[in-house]
């Protein structure tokens, strides 16, 4: 491992996702701005084996470099964020992702009843 200082990724960043991914339609918005707190990247090396094996990359940074967000439409709703949503979820009020992932989580529970 190397370059190991200065790699963190903290506060708030923008992710720009693409029109009608589930995190796009969650937020009601293709712009947000999200609070990030890692060391972690996805490696572009392994972006197009990702993309042939079904995956779709959601959500960019601006300069369109790093991947914030990754789905696997196979899989009902699954989706991964770089950043952490946990940080703006209270009780009364749940994050976007979260709600939206209930919201499908219960619907796919009324399909198998």
């Amino acid at each position: 491992v190397k370059n190991f200082g200065g790699t963190m990724r903290l506060g708030r960043n923008d992710t720009h996702f693409i029109e009608g991914s589930k995190p796009a339609l969650a937020y009601g918005s293709t712009v947000v701005s999200e609070r990030h707190r890692h060391r972690y990247e996805f490696s572009n090396v392994y972006r197009t084996e990702y993309e042939k094996s079904g995956m779709v990359i959601a959500g960019l940074t601006p300069d369109g470099e790093l991947v914030e967000s990754l789905e696997w439409p196979e899989h009902g709703w699954g989706v991964g964020v770089q950043f952490h949503p946990e940080f703006k979820s209270r009780p009364v009020a749940p994050h976007p992702l979260f709600a939206a992932f209930i919201k499908a989580s219960l619907e796919y529970g009324k399909k198998r009843a």
